[in-house]
């Protein structure tokens, strides 16, 4: 078979005018049969041969290229998750927690775009954003994308340490407890955001300065008004990150009929990164019309083997009304994660709960495994 091949070769750089017009490894073997070179025995041979070299060159291929006009990447991945409810009468169950494509492209050195969509209960866009980046220092965005509030809120889900996210959190920034609805912490609007102050090749200073219609994904705004969002995150040595947002809002909202309100938050964070430990922590405070309400989260995350095996705790407490009495629900949760390499993961959770005013077990069991590309 090698002597076959190399034959034919040499045949082929022979006969080269004649197969400039072939399109295909049969052209070129019917050629070289058509001309009385080889016999039809001898072609069969070859194209086996050249199919199981085509095949095993398939199957270590790492990386596929995608035809587009302009540098195109394409990532994405998925979260299966099973919870355990302590609490009696509710049903343990397994569900797809995300199933995400994100698409970003780059269209000149100061123009690019993302587009990510999610699959997991009902096809929906969460990112479409097109970004004019003339400077380190300014920055234009406009379209879709996270509120620039809160640095729990713009983690990407897939690099959370924890299955969810604080409860002030989901309640204050856009997610599943604010009052109006999940919008997985997005909204519509244009922000202005840079990097300032070099220092040593690193940025001293991050800000991010931004107006959105305030009511949620792909919703227009019922009012004049613009919600303003700003955060500010300094950077004053290399692993600690210190900063606040800020959102001033006035939307429609509230039941038995909307109307529009005062929506405002103020929250300040912290984060510090040494070697394989991760303290994070955040306070939030927020009002909804007449409501106030207020929590704030502590954690740490620490790898006991390097880029494999982390161990987790967290504290986390939220108070939904602060002139009510008793109503304060605080989380204590523990957990592991392994990671079987960068794309794909292993998460366990427990998360002991008290909740002032009720004995109700509501403790919480999850685990999530998590795979991407």
């Amino acid at each position: 078979m090698k002597k076959q091949f190399l034959i034919l070769c040499a045949l082929a750089a022979m006969l080269l005018p004649g197969i400039t017009k072939a399109q295909s490894t049969d052209d070129l073997l019917n050629l070289l049969i058509n001309k009385n070179l080889i016999g039809q025995e001898e072609a069969d041979s070859i194209r086996a041969e050249y199919a199981i070299k085509q095949q095993d060159t398939k199957e270590k291929q790492k990386l596929f290229g995608i035809n587009s006009r302009r540098i195109l990447q394409i990532s994405g991945y998925t979260q299966v998750r099973f919870q355990s409810f302590q609490e009696a009468g509710k049903v343990d169950y397994v569900d797809i927690r995300r199933a995400r494509l994100d698409f970003r492209g780059q269209i000149s050195p100061t123009w690019d775009y993302r587009l990510q969509l999610d699959f997991a209960t009902a096809p929906k866009i969460l990112d479409a954003i097109i970004t004019f980046k003339p400077y380190d220092c300014l920055k234009v965005q406009a379209g879709q994308f996270k509120l620039p509030f809160s640095q729990d809120n713009l983690a990407q889900s897939n690099l959370l340490e924890f299955i969810d996210r604080s409860q002030v959190t989901e309640a204050l920034v856009a997610r599943n407890k604010d009052l109006l609805g999940n919008n997985n912490g997005r909204d519509m609007g244009l922000q202005v955001f840079g990097s300032v102050l070099k220092i040593k090749e690193r940025f001293a200073v991050d800000y991010f300065i931004g107006a959105f219609n305030g009511q949620g994904i792909n919703t227009p705004d019922f009012n004049e008004a613009k919600d303003i969002v700003g955060r500010l995150i300094f950077h004053p040595i290399d692993g600690l990150d210190i900063g606040g947002s800020t959102y001033i809002g006035y939307d429609k909202f509230g039941l038995p009929e909307p109307k529009n309100q005062v929506r405002n938050r103020y929250g300040g964070e912290l984060v510090y990164t040494w070697k394989n430990l991760i303290i994070r922590g955040e306070y939030i405070e927020g009002q909804d019309g007449a409501i106030k309400k207020n929590g704030y989260f502590a954690q740490a995350t620490y790898f006991l083997f390097p880029k494999k095996l982390q161990i987790l705790a967290k504290y986390d407490t939220y108070d939904p009304d602060k002139i009510k009495d008793k109503n304060i629900s605080t989380y204590y949760v523990g957990g592991l994660n392994y990671y079987f390499n960068d794309w794909a993961k292993l998460m366990f959770n427990y998360s002991y709960r008290t909740e002032q005013g009720t004995k109700i077990n509501n403790d919480l069991i999850s685990v999530q495994a998590q795979i991407g590309f």
